[in-house]
């Protein structure tokens, strides 16, 4: 088995924050993920979108290549690269403000995280959260959700139920969908967008965009169900 390891965008000065970019994989894998899988190229261009609008404000972006493209029942092992990923982080940067984004099984995995010393916030893209995914260590946390109305790899339902969840939970939940599919490829710039607002936001480089501003502050079944 392959080790973890991250890709960096360094800021142009200082890092002052941090986002870490988990892509999507597959149900059960025990083989390296592709490189040229369309999850880790989407997720690598979102990065890069994001790295672009925060590297003079400060922020370093990470994108986690994973040691295998599986989740793999209770071993979990994207979120033990999560883990992984974030310890590197912290030893490097030190008490800096952390957002995890993460689509598909790596928003499962950054879901996961999100009660992990220095996160911030977490960005969950059209994230894969089975009934019974755990929420309650996101207690106090906040969550920004953007799924795909049409769906059919990840269906949305998946995701509200969670969001409904984690915030009674406790936790500070955004829900928003938008018309298209599981891969981010319909409308790609409102992902992109969508990424770079709750980034920056939630690291503390910019104020958060009103509409999830807004959401983020309620704690009601319309904050989980906006639309784009």
């Amino acid at each position: 088995m392959t080790e973890p390891r991250l890709e960096v965008r360094p800021t142009d000065g200082d890092t002052t924050a941090v986002a870490l970019f988990c892509h999507g994989g597959t149900v059960a894998s025990v083989e390296p993920p592709r490189e040229r899988a369309l999850s880790l190229v989407r997720m690598r261009a979102v990065e890069q979108f994001v790295s672009t609008a925060g590297a003079g404000r400060g922020l370093t972006t990470y994108l986690l290549r994973y040691r295998v493209a599986g989740w793999n029942g209770m071993a979990a092992d994207a979120f033990a690269d999560v883990r992984w990923g974030l310890d590197r982080i912290r030893a490097e940067h030190g008490h800096v403000p952390i957002v995890l984004v993460g689509h598909s099984m790596g928003g499962r995995a950054a879901l996961r995280a999100g009660g992990e010393p220095r996160v911030s916030a977490v960005c969950a893209l059209a994230p894969w959260t089975p009934p019974g995914e755990p929420v309650g260590h996101l207690r106090g946390a906040t969550v920004t959700i953007l799924h795909g109305r049409g769906d059919r790899w990840v269906p949305a339902a998946l995701s509200a139920e969670f969001a409904q969840r984690a915030q009674a939970a406790g936790a500070h939940v955004a829900r928003f969908t938008v018309a298209g599919g599981h891969s981010m490829i319909r409308r790609a710039q409102l992902w992109h967008r969508f990424a770079r607002d709750v980034v920056l936001a939630g690291a503390g480089l910019a104020p958060a965009r009103a509409a999830i501003a807004r959401a983020l502050s309620r704690a009601d079944a319309e904050s989980l169900a906006l639309a784009l």
